[in-house]
């Protein structure tokens, strides 16, 4: 603008708008990646999560087994634990413990824990939610199997997008 002259001229007011337009446009992809980010995370851990409790019950109740069943079940059982607190005092405790997906929905539901024990007690609790099961994907989807005193448990959790596999080997009790 030449000294004396009043207003801006077009070339000027263009290069303005154009920075401005920039700027705003950064600024809403940073939005954008920063809640995309966020929305995958959430995900992320909430299927870490979902097989680590998973995970940390089979494992207590596969230590305890002395009796480990995952063949030959009835849908949705995936896996039965049996064993025996012997008692010295008082008349020995007999539990089983039943693992088994339900609501299952495209492939996606929910573990749940069945323990009862010859003292009367019958609880049932969710485990974890998310957990992919489809019997037909036996490579990608949730499985157990026993062989040798190990018991192998995958557990595959989806959420928000994300998978999140984890594999546990525990060895059952020593027979006496």
């Amino acid at each position: 603008m030449k000294y004396g002259q009043a207003g801006f001229m077009f070339i000027e007011v263009m290069v303005a708008m154009s920075i401005i337009a920039l700027v705003a446009a950064a600024t809403t992809m940073s939005i954008f990646q920063m809640a995309s980010t966020t929305d995958r995370s959430n995900g992320y851990m909430t299927a870490v999560r979902q097989v680590q409790n998973a995970g940390y019950w089979i494992s207590q109740d596969a230590q305890m087994a002395e009796s480990v069943s995952t063949d030959n079940l009835t849908p949705p059982n995936i896996l039965v634990l049996k064993w025996t607190d012997w008692g010295y005092d008082t008349d020995s405790v007999y539990h089983s413990v039943t693992y088994s997906l339900e609501n299952v929905s495209d492939g996606i539901g929910e573990l749940k824990r069945t323990h009862q024990d010859s003292e009367g007690a019958n609880e049932q609790m969710l485990v974890a939610q998310d957990i992919y099961y489809d019997p037909s994907d036996p490579d990608n989807a949730t499985q157990a199997s026993y062989e040798g005193r190990v018991l192998t448990v995958k557990l595959v959790a989806m959420s928000g997008g994300t998978e999140e596999v984890r594999e546990y080997k525990v060895y059952t009790r020593p027979e006496f």
